[in-house]
């Protein structure tokens, strides 16, 4: 989920331009004028792997990166809103379910990606999904009909989610 984003230039407190400078054993930006540090954290992501049946419920990326691949509900959670109803926002915008969330199966973060993302696993009930505006299609994929994944991490999740399923079999 690697996000570009601009460079910050200038200090949030009081606008004079950064430098870089040791803070807390690194280099960070810093300001010179008043002390003000840009602390680069991470962003929170969730995703969430809606199964039954032993398939599992993916979607086609219609916009944004990687448009025509396939992924799980996922996206990005707003600041003040709770992981698990970020979740359960996310699958609702993204297929039209309202889901039972499981607990946090797994918490991922790579030190060349700016997201930590949180995966749940959640069920529904009888409803038929529907592509909301993000996703071109919608479907439902067993383990050895999966299609081309969007990024590289959601091969990952799937295929360890899949390992805990056939664990607890």
């Amino acid at each position: 989920m690697r996000r570009e984003t601009l460079p910050v230039k200038y200090c949030m407190e009081c606008g004079t331009r950064l430098r870089r400078a040791g803070a807390d054993g690194k280099e960070r930006l810093c300001c010179a004028a008043c002390g003000w540090v840009h602390w680069e954290d991470p962003k929170l992501a969730v995703a969430v792997i809606v199964f039954r049946d032993r398939t599992v419920l993916l979607g086609r990326r219609g916009q944004g990166a990687r448009q025509g691949l396939w992924s799980f509900p996922a996206g990005f959670v707003d600041r003040g809103e709770r992981v698990e109803d970020a979740a359960i926002r996310e699958v609702r915008e993204e297929t039209g379910l309202d889901v039972a969330l499981g607990p946090l199966f797994m918490l991922r973060s790579a030190t060349d990606e700016p997201v930590v993302l949180a995966v749940y696993s959640a069920t529904h009930g009888k409803d038929a999904p529907t592509p909301g505006i993000e996703l071109t299609d919608i479907r439902w994929f067993a383990r050895g009909d999966l299609p081309e994944m969007a990024f590289e991490h959601d091969a990952a999740v799937l295929a360890a989610w899949w390992d805990s399923q056939e664990e607890l079999e």
